[in-house]
């Protein structure tokens, strides 16, 4: 445990962790899944925990399902995640994001990251998703 010091322009802000921690978890150290599943019944995160990234292993045809922790925040097949219009970016939202569709092709050896509760492949495909 350590403490954390930002200093800028003379101001020094300090965090204190709490708490234990396993400094791996955030990198999928908690565990995978593998999934070539079309079902329509989706492959479900533990409770408390997201998939943080997802490696396509296999090429795939998209998602059939792609449930975001926050879907304005990372990429989903419900809404598109930052998706304000040219020019009305914030600094919590960006612009001109758009949804996952379901028929986006999926390379093999393409990694996305964020931070999902659930997801389905489409059609074909075969990936790793790994837990934190």
């Amino acid at each position: 445990m350590s403490d954390l010091k930002i200093t800028h322009a003379g101001t020094v802000q300090t965090q204190t962790r709490q708490g234990p921690m396993n400094p791996f978890a955030p990198f999928g150290q908690v565990g995978s899944v593998w999934s070539n599943s079309t079902s329509a019944t989706p492959v479900r995160a533990p409770l408390n925990q997201v998939f943080i990234a997802i490696t396509i292993v296999e090429d795939a045809t998209s998602f059939a399902t792609l449930v975001a922790e926050d879907p304005n925040k990372y990429a989903n097949t419900a809404v598109a995640a930052h998706n304000n219009a040219d020019g009305g970016a914030t600094s919590v939202e960006g612009e001109l994001g758009v949804q996952v569709a379901t028929g986006d092709e999926l390379p093999a050896g393409l990694t996305i990251y964020g931070r999902w509760t659930e997801f389905s492949l489409n059609a074909d495909g075969t990936v790793i998703a790994y837990i934190g």
